[in-house]
């Protein structure tokens, strides 16, 4: 059978010969080399870091990189957390949960040197295509990309007014990301700190304040706007600048992505700058594939860890974390016994896996306990991963004649996105326990820009839908059957916007809130380890006076999503983790 199914890859797509290829979670994964397997793990380092998530392992190679001798010990089999890719169907490589690159620190970049272990990627331009369903014989689109004159051009099909407006609200916006930009790099104050301690430690608090005094100052007489803009719906904001649905919606989009919440949900406003203060090359909100799926990412900020001489290890599951009589790290233990040593233990898992599951509970606050049970880790989020045998279609943009890509193909596609009253029809189904009878999609191919990815002639695409609860009315369970009539309704929806986009699919892969829970540890599905609201931010994530990485247990740092400055392909939670490690370290 495989004989005769790599046969015919050889010459083409598998087209109709794997119709019908869906498949139950589960099935094994095609294993891809990893770098960083190592010789045997020892019985102590310095520094052992739980998960090998894309921030677990940017801390491993900063701790590394600074002499402490470090390992990480990830459960799966393969490397990256959530940014993997993995061979669902033969011949396919998906970038199977997260899957585009903005938002990872230009430093870590940079200092890692990861262009030099392999990172490439493709800068995606234009970057946004929205078709709508219209009776009419060609339907209109909303195509934004880096040249303003063409995305004004775009913006003026639906309004004028609009089109004028679109430079100065990006201005507006990226003053913003600027100033927010300055509060990434370095942990919160420590505001207990400000009141308490040796003098040394209210010197150390007080010099923390910098970042946000600085980006106080950036912001200037407008920092009232401003807090509108962080506190407000972001449909109050849009209508403020805007008066175009199709515009409004498409911006909306990246205010309620991955979070429970409809675009009229006060704070929302936050979620949208989250997910456009990064930058690809030098170009401030550029978003691109990683070339080899994002898995390739995790491969070389590995790489860049085995370098400095890390140990990566896969399939070795944590159990605990081991404490001494003093209640300080002593390291971890592992499900088939065995112990490691260690002065740090540094966590890409969770909040609720790093302190409900893996450290003992009477050695915790009882309030920091009651603290994690309680944070909002809601997730709307269900990601289906499709192999198709030809690009869609688009009745607003059709194919040209020879199949080939064209500029759109290579966008975040938004579909069910005519205007925020449809985003937020979504969110209230979800709210009551259904699934989206028109959900929100954001369709993306990359082996449009990197056709490695699928064999010739097919595609690979993401599809990332919301709102899918992740708890069903009545209690109902996720099961294949709720599964597949989910996904049936979003396949219904692109064959409205793209004809023959059922007739292409070869296999399908999908993954609903409670499976990203149970294959990558995302707590409720949460992609963010907990909601990016603002009362989960800053000073509060994960927890009031835990802000700063530490934990109440010596020796014990959270690094991961669930930690400041949250949730997506970042790194910044790993670097500035890593670094108040070292600092301790120090001193032990």
């Amino acid at each position: 059978m495989a004989a005769v199914l790599w046969a015919r890859l050889g010459t083409g797509c598998l087209s109709r010969w794997l119709w019908g290829w869906h498949l139950s979670l589960g099935l094994p994964a095609v294993r891809l080399a990893h770098a960083g397997a190592t010789k045997q793990l020892q019985q102590e380092y310095d520094a052992v870091v739980i998960g090998a998530g894309h921030n677990g392992l940017v801390a491993a190679a900063y701790l590394q990189r600074a002499g402490l001798r470090t390992a990480v010990l990830e459960k799966r089999h393969v490397l990256g957390g959530a940014a993997v890719t993995e061979e669902i169907v033969p011949g396919f490589k998906f970038s199977r949960a997260s899957y585009l690159l903005s938002l990872l620190r230009p430093q870590i970049y940079t200092e890692l040197e990861l262009q030099r272990h392999g990172l490439r990627v493709f800068l995606r331009d234009p970057y946004s295509f929205t078709p709508l369903l219209e009776d009419r014989s060609c339907p209109r689109s909303l195509l934004l990309g880096h040249d303003m004159a063409q995305t004004q051009q775009q913006i003026a099909q639906f309004s004028q007014k609009d089109a004028q407006a679109y430079p100065e609200y990006e201005v507006f916006m990226g003053v913003l990301v600027s100033a927010l930009d300055q509060l990434l790099d370095a942990p919160p104050v420590d505001t207990a700190a400000l009141g308490q301690g040796s003098l040394l430690q209210r010197l150390r608090a007080l010099r923390a304040l910098r970042p946000l005094l600085r980006a106080g100052l950036m912001l200037g007489r407008q920092l009232p706007r401003y807090y509108e803009v962080l506190t407000a719906p972001i449909s109050k904001i849009l209508d403020q600048w805007f008066e175009s649905e199709p515009l409004k919606a498409t911006l909306a989009t990246d205010a309620v992505i991955g979070a429970m919440a409809s675009p009229h949900t006060p704070g929302s406003g936050y979620v949208l700058l989250h997910h456009v203060m990064g930058e690809l090359e030098g170009r401030k909100g550029a978003w691109g594939y990683v070339a080899g799926g994002m898995g390739a990412l995790s491969q070389a900020i590995a790489r860049a860890a085995t370098a400095q001489g890390a140990h990566i290890f896969t399939e070795k599951v944590v159990c605990q974390v081991l404490l001494g009589r003093n209640g300080q790290v002593q390291g971890v233990a592992l499900q088939d016994g065995t112990e490691v040593r260690s002065k740090l233990v540094l966590s890409n898992a969770s909040p609720q896996i790093t302190f409900l599951e893996l450290t003992p509970q009477e050695q915790l606050p009882k309030d920091f306990v009651q603290r994690i049970q309680q944070v909002d880790t809601r997730s709307p989020v269900t990601k289906i991963n499709v192999a198709v045998d030809r690009l869609p279609s688009f009745l607003a943009a059709p194919n040209a004649c020879d199949g080939q890509p064209l500029p759109h193909h290579q966008c975040s596609i938004h579909l069910n996105c005519e205007s925020t009253h449809l985003l937020h029809q979504a969110f209230t189904e979800a709210t009551h326990g259904h699934p989206s009878s028109r959900p929100m999609i954001e369709l993306c191919i990359p082996s449009a820009l990197d056709p490695g990815l699928a064999p010739r002639g097919c595609h690979v695409v993401s599809l990332f839908t919301q709102y899918t609860p992740s708890v069903l009315a009545g209690g109902q369970p996720w099961d294949e059957q709720a599964r597949n009539a989910y996904a049936d309704t979003v396949f219904d929806c692109i064959e409205a916007y793209a004809p023959g986009f059922k007739a292409s699919v070869i296999g399908r892969d999908i993954l609903t809130p409670p499976d990203l829970e149970r294959i990558f540890g995302l707590p409720s599905g949460n992609i963010f380890h907990g909601g990016m609201s603002l009362d989960q931010l800053y000073f509060a994530r994960p927890a009031p006076s835990y802000s700063g990485y530490r934990s109440p247990v010596p020796g014990l740092y959270l690094c991961g999503s669930g930690a400041h400055p949250g949730g997506g392909v970042m790194g910044a939670a790993g670097r500035n983790a890593a670094q108040v490690a070292l600092e301790d370290f120090r001193d032990l």
